[in-house]
């Protein structure tokens, strides 16, 4: 069903696929031609698909340059097939929990090496979602040309293939379930380490504004030695076409329904000071080129995507509400929105 290509990172992917044998179930989105190669974009679930128990997604590669998104959510599910084969307890858990993973959402941008994809479209500048409040000079997204980084792609147009095919894994296997979650893997952004929740067309609050500030006191709780920022993209800056913006917006249309989405902006920053010789390539600006180095980051990532995975299976336990769910937003917007307008 698979077919063989020239892209590591989809040969590893393929392999585990192989690996898991009867517990991974994988779908080909779509497929995205380079010249004469053809690359899939692959969907793999596993778990419990009853709508009653919690979904977590892992995404990565929606970037092509930032190579070490993908890694490091294919180190993840790695680590979950060989965890089956020895692991009573992630059996238990997958009684309870479904899994859905899409690691390499662009595989064209990342053969030819371009943040892009092979139409030239920004896949997080694509979606039908306009800002509400100025965005910064081209970073906010564009429609110029699709020679210039950023490129949202032509006024009216669908949603790039790639997109479409995200979009179809989430609403078929996230927000049919009463509560889930995803973490879509990227890097770049500063030399600390992110985890983003919508919005990022508008400086407003989230409706599930204390869900996320009750996320980000459990990890606080859990490991207090991590070093995470949580916070909302719009403290950093604001853009057209999220495509997390685009899924979250639709899931409110069931308020019956919770889905939090999180984007994990990992800080390459801190590896090019400390190794300073990666700004002359342009994969050594988003990811770490030093093996020791991506080794750490792999740890530590996959650590965190753990950590998720487990607070979404138990989230009846931290998800607050009636008046703790009150007083959660009410910490939030002193926490997060601060002398900002309500």
């Amino acid at each position: 069903m698979l077919r063989a290509t020239m892209l590591p990172e989809l040969s590893e992917l393929q392999a585990i696929v192989a690996a898991g044998g009867a517990d991974l179930h994988a779908r080909v989105m779509c497929e995205v031609a380079v010249g004469s190669t053809s690359y899939p974009v692959l969907a793999i679930t596993l778990g419990n698909p009853d709508p009653e128990v919690p979904a977590v997604g892992f995404v990565g590669g929606v970037h092509g340059l930032e190579r070490i998104g993908a890694e490091v959510v294919i180190a993840h599910l790695h680590s979950l097939v060989m965890r089956l084969r020895w692991d009573s307890s992630l059996h238990r858990q997958l009684e309870s929990l479904r899994l859905v993973f899409m690691p390499i959402v662009n595989p064209g941008g990342m053969a030819r090496a371009t943040r892009a994809n092979p139409n030239g479209v920004d896949l997080m500048r694509n979606a039908p979602v306009q800002a509400s409040d100025p965005v910064p000079f081209m970073v906010g997204g564009q429609r110029r040309s699709a020679r210039l980084p950023w490129y949202r792609g032509a006024a009216g147009a669908p949603m790039e293939n790639e997109n479409l095919a995200v979009c179809r894994v989430v609403e078929d296997e996230l927000l049919t379930h009463r509560f889930s979650m995803v973490v879509d893997c990227h890097s770049g952004f500063g030399a600390r380490d992110r985890v983003w929740f919508p919005f990022a067309h508008t400086a407003r609050p989230i409706p599930h504004l204390a869900e996320a500030f009750a996320f980000m006191t459990i990890l606080d709780q859990t490991h207090p030695q991590h070093r995470y920022i949580v916070e909302p993209q719009s403290a950093q800056y604001l853009t057209h076409g999220d495509l997390w913006d685009h899924l979250y917006l639709r899931a409110l249309g069931e308020p019956q329904r919770t889905f939090l989405p999180l984007t994990l902006e990992m800080g390459s920053w801190l590896w090019v000071k400390k190794n300073p010789r990666q700004l002359f390539t342009r994969h050594g600006i988003f990811n770490p080129l030093i093996e020791h180095r991506r080794q750490r980051v792999l740890r530590r990532h996959v650590a965190w995507l753990d950590f998720v995975m487990r607070a979404a299976l138990s989230h009846v336990r931290w998800v607050p509400d009636g008046a703790r769910r009150a007083d959660a937003h009410e910490r939030a917007l002193s926490h997060w929105y601060r002398g900002a307008g309500r």
